[in-house]
């Protein structure tokens, strides 16, 4: 006999947010979403681990750990996916592991307005990014994504948030913003698009 708890155990290790695919284009579809979505989860949470290295100490520092600990959960979230549906991450990871950590603390060493820049850059395209995938799954079939809409909508939201918190905290006001912001946003988009195939 198994328990309630032991059952949705079991259930959970056997059910995935994704449904099985039904042909090779939407394997593929949702694999290179799942590659790319990983991805992102797993450059931000770098980016802010860089930010920490520099900022720890700083009074911003439990902000950039709040945000921080959301990625933390997004991460884990992806990790738990691909494996359910057994997809390979990117093969870019170790390069995305050191690009995150130094953007993150390069754009820190120019004090909180540097990293706050950097963090509406990051945030606003990877809210982007999940808003067009959303926009790709509502066309195809919402019904049969319901469940990973809900995945990708809620991660939106909390990056749409960390966006805000950025501009509260005067990301605007460090000398160059747009210029900066411009350069990031150009690093994620050829990031996301690399992601995807490789």
């Amino acid at each position: 006999k198994f328990s309630n708890q032991s059952v949705g155990l079991i259930y959970s290790r056997c059910h995935s947010v994704i449904p099985p695919p039904r042909d090779n284009d939407e394997k593929e579809m949702l694999d290179r979403m799942l590659r790319v979505d990983h991805a992102g989860e797993y450059g931000a949470n770098r980016i802010y681990a860089g930010q920490m290295a520099i900022l720890r100490r700083s009074q911003t520092g439990p902000l950039i750990q709040e945000m921080w600990n959301q990625e933390k959960k997004h991460l884990e979230r992806f990790n738990e996916i691909l494996a359910e549906n057994r997809v390979r991450p990117t093969a870019l990871l170790p390069l995305w592991n050191i690009a995150g950590f130094v953007l993150g603390a390069s754009t820190a060493l120019l004090g909180k307005e540097g990293a706050m820049a950097c963090t509406v850059a990051v945030e606003e395209s990877i809210t982007e990014h999940y808003n067009s995938q959303i926009r790709t799954l509502m066309e195809k079939d919402p019904e049969r994504y319901t469940e990973f809409l809900q995945v990708i909508k809620e991660f939106r939201d909390d990056e749409m948030e960390h966006h805000d918190t950025g501009l509260e905290h005067d990301a605007e006001s460090i000398p160059g913003y747009w210029l900066l912001k411009t350069a990031i946003q150009l690093g994620c988009k050829v990031a996301i698009s690399v992601s995807q195939r490789i």
